[in-house]
C-alpha cells in the first residue's frame, strides 16, 4: 500500500479518529454516483422526445435505475460483511465502468430497452457503492460525529449532480435545439439519421466518466483503510441475516426509517426527474438546454442547503433541522402543484435545498436504531428503501399523465409529509429516552 491508515479500531468498529486522506477519497465516491443519478435526469427528457414516451414510460429510467439497488443491495451487504468494505468499493466501481461501457452497444441499438439495460448495470455497481460507502463513511471516525461524517460525504455528493448536469446538458442537449420540434420537420431516413445522432451523443458524458472512476479505483486500489467492523466480525462472529431478520422484526424504529428513506429517496428523484418537464410545460418557447439550467440551479440550491443544514446541526438537534426543512418543503411542493404560473419552477428549484439533510440523517438515524454487530447488513436494508426512486417517480409520471405535469407534484409534497412525520417520531423517542435516563 502507497498510503497508510495511522488510526486506531475500536471495539465497536468505529475509530479513536477520522484518517483525513482516506475519508475524503471515500467521499469523492459519493460524486461519482450522484454524477450518475443526474445524468439519468438529462436521460429522461432525451428519451422522451426520442422513442415518443409518456411521462410514465421516460420514468421507467428511474424504475431501471433505483430497482437494481433494491435487487442488489443486501448481496452487497453480504459481501462487505464477508471480505471488507474496501473490496466491495472496489467491485462496485469495476461495475459502474462496466455499465457506462454499455452505452455504447445500445447507442447503435437504438432502443429504449437496451438503454434501460445499460442503466440497470451501472445502478447495480452503485449499489454496491451505497450500500459500502455510507455504512463506511459513518463508520470511519468517532461514533459521536458519525452523522456529521456522513453529511460531509453527502456534501461532496452535492458536489456531483451539479458535475452530471453540466456534461449532460452541454454533451447530450443541442444548444437552441427543441428535439420535439425538429422531429416534426423530418421524415423517412432523414428522421432515423436524426434519431441515431442524438442517441451518439449520450455517450459523451460516460467517456469522461469512465476516465474518472478507474483513476478514483486505482487510488482506492493503492491505499490501506481500516476494516471499521465489530472485534471479532473478521471471524465469522457476526449473526447470520437471519438471525438479523429476527432482530430486526420487532425494531419499530428501524422500520420507520426505512419507510422514511423510501418517501425522502422517491420524493427527490421524482421532483429532479420532472423539473426540466415543468419548466417545458410552463414555458411552451423553451428547448431542453435551457430547461436543464433549472435542474443546475437545483443541484446549486442542494449543495447549499448542505452547508446550511451542517451549521443548523452545529445550533439544534437534529430533528429540529429536519422537521422545519420538511414542513417549509412540503408547502413548497404544494405551490409548485397549484400555482399556475412560471414562478412554480423557481420554488421547485429552490425546495432542492430542503432535500440536502435528509439521505444522510435518515441514514445515520436507522443505523444507530439497532446494535452496532447488525450494521453492515442494516446498511443493506437502509439502501433497499431506494426502491421509492424507481416506484415515487413512475406513480407521479402516471398521474401527470391524467392531471398535468404541475398537478402531479403533489404526489412529491405527501412524501415529505412523511419525512416530516419520521422526525416527529425520533424528536418524541428521544425526549423519552431523556426522561428515562434522568430518572435513573
Amino acid at each position: 500500500m502507497l498510503i497508510k491508515n495511522a488510526s486506531i479500531q475500536q471495539p465497536d468498529g468505529y475509530l479513536n479518529k477520522t484518517p483525513l486522506f482516506q475519508f475524503l477519497l471515500l467521499s469523492t465516491v459519493f460524486a461519482l454516483w450522484s454524477a450518475a443519478a443526474a445524468l439519468n435526469d438529462v436521460l429522461i427528457t432525451q428519451f422522451k422526445a426520442i422513442f415518443h414516451l409518456s411521462n410514465f414510460a421516460s420514468a421507467l429510467v428511474q424504475s431501471a435505475f433505483y430497482g437494481a439497488y433494491f435487487l442488489v443491495a443486501i448481496p452487497a451487504a453480504m459481501v462487505v460483511k464477508k471480505t471488507s468494505y474496501k473490496l466491495a468499493i472496489l467491485l462496485g466501481l469495476a461495475l459502474y465502468i462496466f455499465g457506462c461501457l454499455m452505452f455504447f452497444p445500445a447507442s447503435v441499438a437504438g432502443t429504449y430497452t437496451m438503454f434501460l439495460a445499460a442503466i440497470f448495470c451501472i445502478a447495480i455497481g452503485l449499489s454496491f457503492l451505497e450500500t459500502s460507502c455510507n455504512t463506511y463513511s459513518a463508520m470511519i471516525g468517532e461514533s459521536n460525529r458519525a452523522t456529521l461524517r456522513l453529511n460531509i460525504s453527502h456534501t461532496i455528493n452535492a458536489m456531483g449532480y451539479i458535475l452530471g448536469l453540466l456534461l449532460g446538458k452541454h454533451l447530450i442537449f443541442q444548444e437552441g435545439v427543441n428535439i420535439q420540434q425538429q422531429m416534426v420537420t423530418l421524415s423517412g431516413a432523414e428522421l432515423e439519421a436524426f434519431k441515431a445522432m442524438v442517441l451518439q451523443q449520450t455517450l459523451e458524458p460516460y467517456k469522461w466518466l469512465v476516465a474518472v472512476i478507474a483513476t478514483v479505483a486505482v487510488l482506492i486500489a493503492v491505499t490501506e483503510y481500516p476494516s471499521c467492523k465489530v472485534a471479532g466480525a473478521i471471524k465469522d462472529k457476526q449473526p447470520s441475516l437471519r438471525q438479523t431478520l429476527a432482530y430486526l422484526a420487532g425494531n419499530v424504529r428501524f422500520f420507520k426509517g426505512v419507510g422514511a428513506q423510501f418517501a425522502y429517496v422517491g420524493m427527490q428523484v421524482a421532483v429532479w426527474s420532472f423539473t426540466i418537464r415543468l419548466a417545458l410545460e410552463l414555458d411552451g418557447n423553451m428547448v431542453e438546454h435551457d430547461a436543464a439550467n433549472y435542474l443546475l440551479y437545483s443541484f446549486i440550491m442542494y449543495f447549499l442547503g448542505k452547508l446550511l443544514a451542517n451549521y443548523l446541526f452545529t445550533r439544534t438537534s437534529q430533528e429540529n433541522v429536519l422537521m422545519g426543512y420538511s414542513a417549509i418543503g412540503f408547502a413548497c411542493l404544494m405551490y409548485v402543484a397549484l400555482v399556475p404560473n412560471f414562478s412554480a419552477v423557481w420554488v421547485a428549484v429552490g425546495t432542492s435545498a430542503l432535500f440536502a439533510p435528509c439521505w444522510a440523517t435518515i441514514f445515520a438515524s436507522t443505523l444507530q436504531s439497532v446494535d452496532t454487530r447488525y450494521t453492515e447488513t442494516v446498511g443493506g436494508f437502509v439502501v433497499m428503501a431506494i426502491i421509492g426512486g424507481a416506484i415515487v417517480p413512475a406513480i407521479q409520471g402516471f398521474v401527470a399523465d391524467r392531471v398535468g405535469m404541475q398537478n402531479s407534484f403533489v404526489v412529491s409534497a405527501v412524501c415529505f409529509a412523511l419525512v416530516f412525520g419520521y422526525f416527529l417520531s425520533e424528536k418524541k423517542f428521544k425526549r423519552t429516552q431523556t426522561l428515562v435516563a434522568s430518572a435513573a
